[in-house]
């Protein structure tokens, strides 16, 4: 991990958006207590209005208005980036430039245009459109599972060299090339895979931005500490006890709607629903979210009584 402080924080979370019973409105008094209960359990970034927080089905109206809601919750502290990344480059312009006039985050979120499949080149228009338009840093999302494109290396290093590009989610799987990048350029490098917090942490991510640390964000952080202290039997035992509660929410279906039950059966949210098209999980799933939720509770017990 790297020895200088990140820019933007080390163990972060990509937060769910609560929303009333009947979907119809964003459920602001449980997005703030969720908030506060995620720097309670050791978080310094927090990641809001991305695909984990259902950004495909919220109004910029509603984005800029959770952005405020969890900036209130958490302070000045913790760092807040704001998702700004769509397949409309006009449209995330916009979107960047209200929320740097919003003033609540400290830096974009930019995923890679989905479904379109842009070139290179497009790819680097795009994003630099964004950089360009607004004074804030930028944490540039590479997930070709979900975009259908890769950020190639050659494209992140020429984004790299942008002031405002300062970071780099990589959920891409593919270390020896991210390797490259911690070496050849600038960037903070972020593990966006869940499952392989740990070794994107050996080979030199700063940190992580996760969906399941919504609940083992203490665990992570020891993890952290495990790692930055060159004890690699205590980080490895850390993240050995992470993989079931990693598998029942990243690999049974959608990661927001199962840690959306995992929350709810903890009682840390009101309910688990998600807006259509992901609606919530099915019974028997949730059941099994229910009861890896409860064993990593006991688990947790042991490493911090």
């Amino acid at each position: 991990m790297s020895q200088e402080a990140p820019v933007f924080g080390r163990l972060g979370v990509a937060i769910v958006t609560p929303f009333t019973e009947d979907l119809e409105k964003v459920d602001h008094e449980a997005l703030a207590g969720l908030a506060r209960h995620l720097v309670d359990e050791g978080h310094d970034l927090i990641v809001a209005n991305g695909t984990t927080g259902e950004s495909p089905t919220t109004s910029d109206e509603e984005k800029l208005a959770i952005l405020a809601t969890v900036r209130e919750a958490i302070g000045a502290d913790v760092t807040l980036l704001a998702g700004a990344g769509t397949n409309d480059t006009r449209h995330s312009v916009a979107l960047a430039r209200a929320i740097e006039e919003g003033g609540n985050a400290d830096g974009l979120l930019l995923a890679t245009p989905y479904y379109s499949k842009p070139t290179q080149r497009g790819l680097i228009a795009h994003t630099l459109e964004i950089v360009n338009a607004v004074d804030l840093p930028a944490m540039l999302y590479d997930i070709p599972g979900r975009s259908g494109i890769p950020i190639e290396y050659e494209s992140a290093v020429e984004l790299s060299q942008h002031p405002n590009v300062v970071a780099l989610k990589e959920a891409k799987g593919d270390m020896h090339e991210a390797s490259k990048l911690i070496r050849d350029t600038g960037l903070d490098i972020y593990s966006g895979e869940d499952a392989l917090n740990l070794p994107w942490l050996a080979i030199g991510a700063v940190g992580t931005v996760s969906v399941t640390s919504h609940l083992t964000g203490r665990l992570d952080r020891l993890m952290f500490d495990a790692l930055e202290q060159c004890d690699l039997a205590l980080a490895r035992r850390l993240h050995a006890s992470r993989i079931d509660f990693v598998d029942a929410i990243m690999n049974q279906g959608p990661g927001t709607m199962a840690i959306k039950e995992a929350l709810t059966h903890l009682g840390v949210l009101p309910h688990a629903g998600c807006r259509a098209p992901l609606g919530t999980v099915e019974p028997e799933v949730a059941a099994r979210i229910h009861a890896a939720v409860d064993a990593y509770q006991s688990v947790l017990a042991q490493h911090t009584s």
